[in-house]
């Protein structure tokens, strides 16, 4: 029986030279992450201004004419007092193409809070917030 095929000289690859350095991707190398949905983005952003952690101001640019009064009001207030808050659920509905009407369960201390707020795409394409509310109530109306 003859060998179908042969090879003569030495063998030849297809593929490239192996690296000898170690940048290469390792076992601890994780694909690159997917950036955050703007609901998350701005119920994190808000929710440190609400808190006082970062100043109003840091937000003022996301935020437009009635939303920046209303977040004034809520900050002014300290609504949600000086424990550090915690994220437990954001959901949002999207009632139109490029816009977002957002709510999420803030926990802060031995209280849970219910935020509320809508987000709009811009002409600029960039996420602006319309409304804010915390706990159910519109801004500046007397608490119970």
């Amino acid at each position: 029986m003859q060998k179908v095929m042969t090879r003569r000289g030495p063998r030849r690859s297809t593929r490239p030279p192996a690296r000898r350095d170690s940048a290469g991707p390792g076992p601890g190398r994780t694909a690159p992450r997917t950036p955050p949905h703007p609901t998350e983005l701005f119920t994190e952003r808000l929710v440190l201004v609400l808190s006082g952690q970062k100043p109003l101001h840091w937000f003022a640019r996301h935020a437009l004419h009635q939303a920046y009064e209303d977040l004034l009001w809520l900050a002014a207030e300290r609504s949600l007092g000086p424990a550090r808050p915690r994220i437990h659920r954001i959901g949002h509905f999207e009632p139109a193409p490029g816009s977002y009407e957002v709510f999420a369960r803030i926990a802060a201390g031995p209280r849970l809070h219910a935020l509320a707020f809508r987000l709009v795409l811009d002409d600029s394409m960039r996420w602006r917030c319309t409304a804010v509310e915390l706990d159910g109530r519109p801004p500046r109306e007397s608490a119970p």
